[in-house]
């Protein structure tokens, strides 16, 4: 699955990123619970060396639980803060903000001792497209004050929201990194939905689905779609399966593939399939 999506305004928002990290103190850097790995961003890694850092698992409602808490275990074994969150909640937004502070306790502490009265925690928030950094700064900012939507390259320019007195975000766009080498990570990518809809076979991505899927739990499909599969068919037939017993069967009996596939990447998007990690550290 060769897709390369890197528009124009990515590259801008990589120097304007690089230009304002060196005003905050704490980098927030979100990742797709589901594909903790293939949503990292290398070049954002490399934009937060050095800087005390917070990993928020994201969309954690959607990914297994057992999956998600080895992940935490995995990036705090490496020094790194790891929460897993759903970005519209309260607990959320409580954890990070005590989890940042308890960070710059130490010199916060110093600077009141220097007479400096509620020193001010700042972070700046970093991700691939639509991994929930709009929302989670939504809910911070208690207004709409970043747009938000489940497609990616919403979020365009920079936006400082003022938390409480001691705390304040930086939001920024999501950024993918130029080019991606790795077909699974583009395909996991795509499947997640950071990748727009126009750049995608979406028959070829469902059979990817399909195809992961079959690998994590075959049951998963035979419950919801009421088909009986086995694992040494191709995923094309197992999609014609799937759109036979949704119905969707044009003139003569074909199968509408481009329709069955739809329904089952929206379907693994929004959850209905059930909480899936895509990949285990």
């Amino acid at each position: 699955m060769d897709i390369q999506w890197y528009p124009g305004h990515m590259t801008k928002s990589k120097r304007q990123i690089m230009a304002d990290i060196g005003l905050c103190d704490v980098v927030l850097e979100l990742l797709d619970a589901r594909i903790p790995n293939s949503s990292r961003n290398p070049d954002i890694i490399e934009l937060a060396s050095g800087k005390k850092h917070i990993v928020i698992l994201n969309k954690a409602d959607l990914a297994n639980p057992n999956v998600t808490s080895l992940w935490e275990k995995f990036f705090n074994a490496q020094g790194i803060r790891a929460i897993s969150a759903t970005s519209n909640t309260s607990k959320t937004q409580t954890t990070v903000i005590r989890a940042a502070e308890e960070m710059m306790k130490e010199r916060n502490e110093r600077l009141k001792n220097r007479g400096r009265l509620n020193p001010v925690t700042r972070t700046i928030v970093l991700g691939i497209p639509n991994v929930g950094k709009s929302t989670l700064i939504n809910q911070y900012a208690k207004r709409t004050a970043a747009a938000a939507a489940n497609r990616p390259g919403v979020t365009r320019g920079k936006q400082w929201i003022n938390v409480n007195p001691t705390f304040t975000l930086l939001d920024t766009p999501g950024i993918l990194w130029p080019k991606i080498d790795d077909e699974a990570v583009t395909a996991r990518l795509a499947l997640t939905g950071a990748i727009k809809e126009t750049r995608i076979d979406v028959v070829l991505l469902a059979c990817y689905g399909l195809y992961s899927l079959m690998n994590i739990s075959p049951e998963i499909l035979k419950q919801r779609y009421k088909i009986e599969l086995n694992e040494n068919e191709p995923e094309l037939a197992m999609l014609e399966k799937l759109g036979a017993a949704r119905g969707y069967v044009l003139p003569k009996g074909v199968i509408d593939l481009e329709r069955a596939a739809t329904a089952l990447v929206k379907e693994f998007r929004d959850g209905v399939l059930g909480r899936i990690s895509l990949e285990k550290p």
